[in-house]
């Protein structure tokens, strides 16, 4: 019963690296129509600052799409890296005790978002408002990797351990 609970936490996961990596690809168009759905809900007057912050982000992506295409092809990579570490939890989610060093690197890959975030962030002219919503990401994605490490370390605990060998 625990494997099958650490194996719903890793799914959940993986599914969030997934979709995080597969949504890098369309940006020019996603960003777009986020900015176009804010102003529909009349986000744009409740949060003046983040909805002028996310146009500003949409059309920079579309400039940049128009005059240099070939930027995109690092988000494409961003999307790539999303979806190799995705697999990475494949290892955990077949043999999670043998593989729970993935578990434990995926926790420190989401609390290093944070000093990423703020540093990078004002290098980038990203508001600190945004760089909470970034660090989110790794705040959220820790929390199924830590239940799952709770749940494989117990059951490592419960499982017979092998005899030693008497030594002559």
């Amino acid at each position: 019963m625990r494997i099958r609970r650490v194996r719903g936490y890793l799914i959940v996961f993986i599914i969030g690296l997934a979709i995080s990596g597969l949504t890098a690809f369309p940006l020019v168009s996603e960003s777009r129509l986020l900015v176009t759905v804010l102003h529909a809900l009349s986000v744009d007057t409740l949060l003046p600052g983040p909805a002028a912050f996310l146009s500003s982000v949409a059309d920079g992506l579309r400039d940049a799409s128009v005059r240099y295409p070939y930027l995109a092809y690092g988000t494409d990579w961003l999307a790539f890296a999303h979806l190799v570490i995705a697999l990475a939890f494949v290892g955990p989610l077949r043999d999670p005790v043998r593989n729970v060093w993935v578990v434990q690197w995926g926790m420190v890959a989401c609390v290093a978002v944070v000093p990423l975030a703020m540093i990078a962030g004002p290098i980038r002219d990203i508001p600190l408002y945004w760089r909470f919503v970034d660090c989110s990401f790794g705040m959220v994605g820790i929390l199924p990797l830590l239940l799952a490490y709770r749940h494989i370390r117990r059951a490592d605990s419960a499982a017979p351990q092998p005899l030693a060998v008497a030594q002559q």
